[in-house]
Parts: structure tokens; C-alpha cells; sequence
């Protein structure tokens, strides 16, 4: 008998703790281990949206810090700086602004006038992020998503269960909405 395929599982449930858009009780989870400098993620952001977009309600997202430091010197900054905007209740647009400037990284005068123009505390925000005040809740996910065998980013679990597929619109539609893809290529032909 053939051996089946069985995709690591996340080892920390999502939770309380976890930054995440959609209902609660939405029938589909989908979380994302992510690092704000990695150019993968930066591509990845619009096909997430594109998925927030198509499903509604159906679907939670959740978003989880995987950091590469060693590729990526800016990405535990970035962190920082959207878990210091998440005590402040402003995490996804700081989540989103990281993204959609990633060429800005590093560059702390750039994201301090968005932080103002967002009405949050630029300097309680460049100190907590100069203290690393963060740097458990950043550290914590990181090891959730070793244990889950996250090795580089993006990386995505549907309901649990690591997506291996490609990080694009079809193919993750396809398998956050089984049976779904199937019949659009039915009417289609």
C-alpha cells in the first residue's frame, strides 16, 4: 500500500493571541508565517488580499512573524514595529504598510510619519521597538512555526495543515475552497 502525503499541522492552535482579519468561527483558517522584508511575502500580500476578497466571510486570516534575520536585516525591525502599532490597536495597517513599502524598510523617518499620520505614539513606538519589548510575543511565534515545520517564508497553513502549493490566487483558492475550483472548471468547458 502506497504511503499518503501528511502536511506538518501547526502546533500552536490559533488563538486569542494571534493578529487576525474575518470571523472568528469562519468554516476556513488560513495563517501565514511571514517575514515583512522577504520579497516571497511582498508578493504574496496581494494574492492574500485577493483571497480576503473572494472568500468574505468564510475566511480568517491570521498572520504569524517568521523573521529571517540573518536574509533579511530590517524584518525583526519591521515586526517590532507592527506588534509596538498592535498595542496600540493598529496592527494591520502597519501589517499593510510594512508590505506595500517594503523599499522603505530600515528607514525609520518614513514609517514614523505614517505612524503619526495614523494618530499612534511615534516615540512610545521607536522606544518600545529600540527595548525589543517585543521580542517574546515575535520570538514565540517563530518557534511555533519551527516546531510546525515552517523553513522559510511565506509559508501557509488551510485550516491547520501546511499548504505546500504555490502561493498564488488559483491554486490556494483551489485549496482553501475544496470542490470549488472543480466546479468553476466544469462551467467553464
Amino acid at each position: 500500500m502506497p504511503e499518503t502525503y501528511e502536511p506538518p499541522r501547526l502546533t500552536l492552535p490559533v488563538g486569542e493571541r494571534d493578529h487576525s482579519e474575518g470571523p472568528l468561527d469562519a468554516p476556513v483558517v488560513l495563517v501565514e508565517y511571514g517575514d515583512y522584508q522577504c520579497p516571497y511575502c511582498g508578493a504574496a500580500y496581494p494574492v492574500v488580499k485577493r483571497l480576503q476578497k473572494e472568500l468574505g466571510s468564510t475566511l480568517r486570516f491570521v498572520f504569524r512573524n517568521f523573521p529571517i534575520t540573518n536574509a533579511h536585516p530590517q524584518a525583526e525591525w519591521a515586526a517590532e514595529t507592527a506588534e509596538a502599532a498592535a498595542a496600540e490597536g493598529k496592527f494591520w495597517e502597519v501589517h499593510d504598510y510594512l508590505y506595500e513599502n517594503q523599499r522603505f524598510l530600515g528607514d525609520a523617518e518614513h514609517f514614523a510619519r505614517y505612524e503619526a499620520k495614523l494618530k499612534l505614539d511615534v516615540a512610545k513606538i521607536a522606544r518600545e521597538v529600540a527595548q525589543h519589548a517585543f521580542s517574546s510575543r515575535i520570538e514565540e511565534d517563530f518557534l511555533s512555526g519551527v516546531r510546525s515545520g515552517v523553513n522559510g517564508t511565506p509559508t501557509f497553513f488551510i485550516n491547520g495543515s501546511r499548504y505546500d502549493g504555490p502561493p498564488e490566487v488559483q491554486p490556494m483558492l483551489e485549496a482553501l475552497t475544496p470542490g470549488r475550483g472543480a466546479d468553476r472548471r466544469k462551467s467553464r468547458s
